[in-house]
């Protein structure tokens, strides 16, 4: 069997606002925080212990997880922080001098591990890869995606002999520079003594440092070359298509919650909406205890969280709205993110309520 090691102390600074309070693991996909689907990948292969580093906004994730329980696993936290004039603060260690320090602490990491960016949505046969893993004899393995070589540039790109053999790296080629189009999607599968490469009380990571270091020592380094869906929430345009992608049904295993009321329409508990005065199109979830006033519209794929208020003759249009969101009557709102606080559109445009400047009108539902 193997151990589980997800990477979760990374401050999500390119997905801003989703992450002003929120750590990235806990942004939500159909109202489940990414690093939930994680959680239950685990253990549908059997991954039960898993070990989490945590810095920012630590609290949401330890509060949301626990011991792990509910899910039939066990799950650890190691907080990577430091003491500064009597505060402390989140100070993460790198991805590989965070699991050189679970080390150092308590030896955790005794048998092959995974480890997993805490950020990405991914139904990797991992069944499969620790078994090519082993057979292969490798002290590390990186699972990799063909992507097309007009897309090189947005990833790092593994390089590999034929038998899989890792030879070198390059960091987002153009595509007449790259060498490959195998691109590392942050899943790894690590034997224990890989840590022993790492320095103990530093800042290191896997990819930049770690890595060099295999190669460089010619180590037993593979690449595997797997199909299946990797779908990364790198910025707040990703966060907005992958969400589009899920309410379509396109990713598996990904269940809308609520009941099913017309083709397209999931319904939570206790909403207020008169279905023949609004017009919905799905596919569209509307969370419990709704409002949703005559007049208004709704075209999907839509996410409508719980307690939202949508006013009269308001249309939302391909967005998402967090929890206890209103839209003002007559508001168009259209392929956005809107919280009470703040809507982004799909590239990453933010605006804030109360800018005076915003044609747009919106609030918190609670008030």
């Amino acid at each position: 069997m193997a151990k589980g090691m997800i990477l979760a102390a990374g401050q999500g600074t390119r997905v801003r606002p989703l992450t002003r309070d929120l750590p990235k693991p806990m942004v939500p996909i159909l109202g489940k925080p990414v690093m939930e689907y994680l959680i239950e990948h685990l253990a549908r292969h059997g991954i039960t212990e898993i070990m989490v580093n945590v810095a920012w906004h630590h609290q949401k994730i330890e509060e949301y997880f626990g011991d792990g329980r509910r899910w039939g696993v066990q799950i650890g936290y190691a907080y990577e922080g430091v003491r500064d004039h009597g505060d402390i603060l989140p100070r993460p260690m790198g991805s590989a001098g965070g699991m050189r320090r679970i080390q150092d602490f308590g030896g955790f990491f005794d048998e092959t591990t995974l480890v997993l960016c805490g950020d990405a949505l991914i139904d990797l046969d991992i069944t499969a890869a620790l078994a090519e893993h082993k057979a292969k004899g490798a002290i590390a393995s990186v699972v990799a995606l063909d992507v097309p070589l007009a897309d090189v540039q947005n990833y790092g790109i593994v390089v590999a002999a034929a038998d899989g053999h890792i030879e070198s790296f390059q960091e987002k080629p153009s595509p007449a520079e790259a060498r490959s189009t195998l691109a590392s999607t942050g899943i790894y599968i690590f034997e224990p003594e890989v840590l022993n490469l790492v320095p103990s009380g530093t800042v290191y990571d896997i990819g930049s440092q770690l890595f060099p270091q295999l190669v460089a020592q010619k180590l037993p380094f593979f690449v595997q070359n797997r199909p299946f869906n990797w779908i990364d929430i790198g910025r707040v345009s990703d966060y907005w298509s992958v969400l589009q992608r899920v309410l379509r049904g396109e990713v598996a295993e990904m269940k809308m919650p609520g009941k099913q009321i017309k083709p397209g329409v999931w319904v939570g508990l206790n909403t207020s909406i008169p279905w023949d005065k609004v017009k919905i199109e799905g596919p569209v979830y509307i969370g419990s205890s709704v409002r949703i006033e005559p007049g208004a519209s709704i075209t999907g794929p839509a996410w409508i969280g719980h307690g939202c208020h949508i006013r009269t003759g308001a249309k939302v249009v391909r967005s998402i709205l967090f929890e206890y969101t209103r839209i003002a009557a007559d508001m168009r709102f259209s392929e956005m993110i809107v919280s009470p606080d703040y809507c982004v559109d799909r590239h990453g445009e933010t605006l804030y309520r109360g800018d005076d400047t915003a044609q747009l009108r919106w609030g918190d539902a609670r008030a």
